[in-house]
């Protein structure tokens, strides 16, 4: 914080200035303030600020597997394999975990979807070259077939999978 301070505002300044008409600011060698300067007192109104609430992320219901590579899941797969690529401290990210669960339960026979944190695997990040988190990335017949950045709701990623897919519900 920057306070500005007028040759007025301090008495013992404004006195010897007063005194001596004749002798310039600069000249002054230093300045002395009075023994007991008032006390500036900075509150904060708690009544402007909402009240802190407990932030609680929905319980994410995943089936955790282990594979030996993303190559031979994709390869081995008998649907399209939907990939989230995404890391822990993305909020949007984190938006969208209950809504893959969704997803997940709902196109079930048609895709499976896999989670990938890019901060575990930064190799697999780079091969796909992910510059924005959350990103999307369609399998079919182990090849990408459709790309997509950011959160979308559960209707709007169940409508592009089908659409990308060519599959009706």
């Amino acid at each position: 914080m920057a306070i500005s301070v007028s040759a007025s505002t301090i008495p013992s300044l404004n006195r010897q200035i007063s005194a001596n008409h004749s002798s310039k600011l600069s000249t002054l060698s230093s300045l002395q303030f009075p023994v007991h300067f008032p006390r500036i007192l900075i509150s904060t109104n708690k009544a402007l600020s909402s009240p802190s609430r407990p932030r609680f992320l929905p319980r994410v219901e995943a089936k955790k597997e282990t594979f030996s590579s993303l190559d031979d899941l994709l390869e081995n797969s008998d649907r399209p394999v939907l990939v989230d690529f995404y890391a822990t401290w993305c909020g949007p990210c984190q938006f969208m975990a209950p809504i893959l669960n969704e997803v997940g339960a709902a196109l079930k026979d048609k895709i499976r979807v896999v989670k990938i944190d890019t901060e575990k695997y930064p190799k697999i990040a780079d091969t796909y070259k992910i510059e924005a988190l959350p990103t999307f990335i369609l399998f079919k017949d182990g090849k990408p077939h459709d790309r997509f950045e950011g959160a979308l709701s559960k209707d709007q990623l169940i409508q592009r999978i089908e659409d990308s897919l060519s599959v009706k519900k």
